[in-house]
């Protein structure tokens, strides 16, 4: 099912032998069979879809209590969103330029493998493996088997034991799906990044109608309250950069991006404009109608927002959650994969795991292994 990345050929020493009729081997038994590679399949349009579908996950639907509980007042917590979306961009601007440069797929650990040596680049890899991606799978999973279950168990709590079962399902779903085509994947992440981006709006655009209205009795002394203490700030500055987290995935895959020095720059900034005007406008949509307060006791911002102006619409928030958390998964699954299988073809990880399906083009291997 599975074939080694590399090209086999037919020996074309000096010395041929002769067949059982006399004749010399015919030109066609001495052709080099097929190399088996992961095709340039990601667009532009794609690039973003993994970028984008990547990083809206669950984050900005939770993290901003996490803000505003450290920063202690609206103002701040809107500064913070803000600058977390700058620094993120800076920093997917300095890989729009490791990309265009080291044009190998694997990220992080090609450009450590790159920069300083094989030690760094193989502990990198191995803690990915073991500790980095388990964690953040499950996070993202359970996310999205509580969010998928919230409008069934709308009035009492939702069984740890379906949670678990949904999860389960949703994960075997993105193996399914990374291991059967590369195109059906990415197709998939573009609707569903479709669907984190309505998800948004579905905040944004009648927060901007309360706006309108004057609702703004939330944003008056917006700098008052509990001042941000030294311990404060960085736990903010770590919640808002867990939901910006996901703008390095496309270098995951660079051999795999048509035109890379062209589409990745690309699709690194504009993934950033959006992900980033989109926070801070859904924040300023919380805070138009639910208290600073309120925000800090709700279990699910984007719910409760929800619940207060759209009423019985408010059951679709969770179901867009849930497939926000699902592209997360299959974006994060897409593109890690390609690190492992990277790396086991410098050798930092078994063999198996840089071999290729002969006839889907998928690492399957390393996708069977992150899950």
């Amino acid at each position: 099912m599975v074939r080694k990345a590399a090209v086999v050929t037919v020996s074309n020493g000096s010395y041929l032998q002769g067949q059982p009729n006399g004749r010399l081997p015919s030109m066609d038994s001495r052709q080099p069979q097929e190399k088996v590679v992961l095709k340039k399949k990601v667009t532009l349009l794609r690039g973003i879809s993994i970028i984008i579908g990547t990083i809206i996950g669950a984050g900005i639907f939770i993290s901003p209590k996490g803000i505003l509980k450290n920063t202690g007042s609206v103002g701040m917590s809107l500064m913070v969103w803000t600058a977390c979306g700058i620094l993120s961009l800076f920093g997917a601007l300095c890989y729009a330029e490791l990309g265009t440069c080291i044009k190998k797929s694997g990220g992080h650990y090609t450009y450590i493998l790159e920069a300083f040596g094989p030690l760094p680049a193989f502990v990198r890899v191995w803690v990915e493996l073991l500790v980095i991606r388990p964690a953040a799978t499950a996070v993202i999973s359970l996310a999205f088997g509580r969010y998928i279950l919230e409008p069934f168990f709308m009035q009492c709590e939702i069984p740890e034991l379906a949670i678990k079962l949904i999860t389960a399902v949703g994960i075997t779903l993105v193996m399914v799906l990374n291991s059967t085509s590369v195109s059906w994947s990415a197709r998939i992440q573009i609707f569903l990044t479709f669907c984190k981006l309505v998800a948004i709006l579905i905040i944004i655009v009648p927060g901007v109608i309360q706006l309108i209205k004057g609702e703004t009795r939330h944003f008056k002394n917006a700098f008052s309250g509990n001042d941000a203490s030294i311990m404060g700030l960085p736990l903010a500055f770590y919640s808002g950069m867990y939901a910006y987290s996901g703008w390095f995935y496309l270098n995951f895959v660079t051999e795999e991006v048509e035109n890379p020095e062209k589409n990745i720059p690309l699709a690194i900034c504009i993934s950033m404009i959006i992900v980033t005007v989109g926070y801070v406008l859904t924040n300023v949509a919380y805070f138009t109608t639910i208290s600073a307060g309120e925000l800090l006791l709700s279990k699910a911002v984007a719910v409760t927002f929800a619940e207060r102006l759209m009423g019985s619409f408010s059951l679709a928030v969770p179901v867009f959650v849930a497939l926000s958390c699902f592209g997360s998964m299959n974006g994060g699954i897409f593109a890690v994969s390609r690190m492992f299988f990277v790396a086991s073809r410098e050798g930092h990880l078994p063999e198996i795991l840089s071999m290729i399906h002969v006839r889907k083009h998928t690492p399957l291997p390393a996708v069977i292994v992150l899950v």
